[in-house]
């Protein structure tokens, strides 16, 4: 597929994260212990697989790829708060550096921040893009990445690993007060 040389350097990087991402996720799988993080990581493995596929069909095809072949997940919001986490504990941990088998949260962890690298790095290269259907393709890679990090924060955030709380009102009030809307003309 003929492709401008920006578009296959976008493509390049974004074939290697996945590359990692499908690697990282095999491994995940296996050391997972929570049934619910081991179910979750099972259930977005394939989405990973075939956006890797599909970014790798981009550059060895000589015609355009079926981009209809590839959906995004959906986002199925499952907290109750929004604002305040369902744990009040947030327990407390420290990076090791002799790690043999990963524990639950470091797999959520790492999961969710390459979800969220892999988020943005779709987006910028989404916006660079001059091949409707690439962009269209990055789009929902991109939407597939947000989504799946949503999932593992949400997941993060019921097991207290990751603290959720309310803005304090003083600061919703001071950042309020600083705009006012536009007058209809």
């Amino acid at each position: 597929m003929q492709l401008a040389s920006h578009e296959l350097n976008e493509l390049s990087e974004l074939i290697a994260g996945c590359f990692n991402t499908v690697t990282c996720m095999s491994s995940f799988i296996n050391q997972a212990q929570d049934p619910e993080l081991k179910e979750m990581l099972q259930r977005h493995f394939p989405l990973h697989v075939a956006d890797y596929n599909l970014k790798v069909e981009f550059v060895q095809s000589a015609t355009t790829p079926d981009i209809n072949k590839f959906q995004p997940a959906e986002l199925l919001p499952k907290l109750d708060s929004y604002t305040k986490a369902p744990v009040s504990q947030f327990p407390s941990s420290a990076p090791r550096t002799d790690v043999q088998k990963h524990t639950d949260r470091e797999i959520a962890l790492a999961y969710l921040l390459g979800q969220k690298a892999s988020a943005k790095n779709y987006a910028a290269a989404t916006v660079e893009c001059a091949n409707p259907d690439l962009r269209t393709f990055l789009e929902k890679a991109f939407l597939n990445s947000s989504h799946h990090a949503y999932e593992a924060w949400e997941y993060m955030t019921k097991n207290g690993y990751y603290p959720l709380m309310p803005a304090p009102p003083e600061a919703i009030q001071a950042i309020a007060g600083m705009y006012q809307p536009v007058q209809h003309q």
